[in-house]
């Protein structure tokens, strides 16, 4: 059966930590860092936040996700993926393994492994990626390079093999493959 007292709310246990000093801009009901310990992946991507705006380079091997304004270069190192989000503004060179654009992107855009363009990002420019998805709705203005890139280029390496089979092997006139 309900009772009047079951309704009362319990009180919460205050933490053992002395109160941290902090502006008055902090929310004050934020508990000491010692109460909890919050799950955070070694993955977890850095963020320039909406209304940062940033003129410079930007260098790192973690994650990084900008959904603010940044003008210069964005270069990530390692296994990193750079995402431009929906509010995101770059006018950049960028440097990534994988590279997510919902924004808008200005400048040379290098993706070593794999780009995708969702149905609200923009890219106008150069883009030089292994693997390349575009949602229905993007845009993607510019010059773009997209595959795997050989080690040699088909000239150099079919000059090489004749050069190289005209020396070593005698000559055949077999009129079939399997010879």
């Amino acid at each position: 059966m309900w009772k009047k007292e079951d309704a009362k709310p319990q009180a919460v246990p205050e933490a053992s930590a002395p109160p941290i000093a902090a502006p008055a801009a902090v929310v004050p009901s934020v508990p000491a860092p010692s109460s909890f310990a919050l799950p955070v992946s070694p993955r977890a991507a850095a963020c320039i936040s909406q209304g940062i705006r940033i003129k410079g380079e930007v260098t790192g091997n973690e994650d990084l996700f900008v959904d603010g304004l940044v003008e210069g270069k964005l270069n990530l190192t390692a296994n990193c993926c750079l995402t431009v989000g929906p509010n995101g503004t770059v006018k950049a060179d960028l440097n990534a393994r994988e590279i997510i654009v919902r924004g808008k992107v200005e400048g040379r855009v290098t993706a070593r492994d794999k780009l995708q363009v969702w149905s609200t990002g923009q890219i106008t420019g150069e883009v030089q990626t292994g693997r390349l998805a575009i949602e229905d709705g993007a845009l993607l203005r510019g010059k773009v390079e997209a595959g795997k890139v050989p080690a040699k280029s088909p000239d150099t390496m079919s000059a090489a093999a004749a050069a190289a089979a005209s020396s070593s092997a005698p000559e055949r006139n077999s009129g079939t493959a399997a010879d």
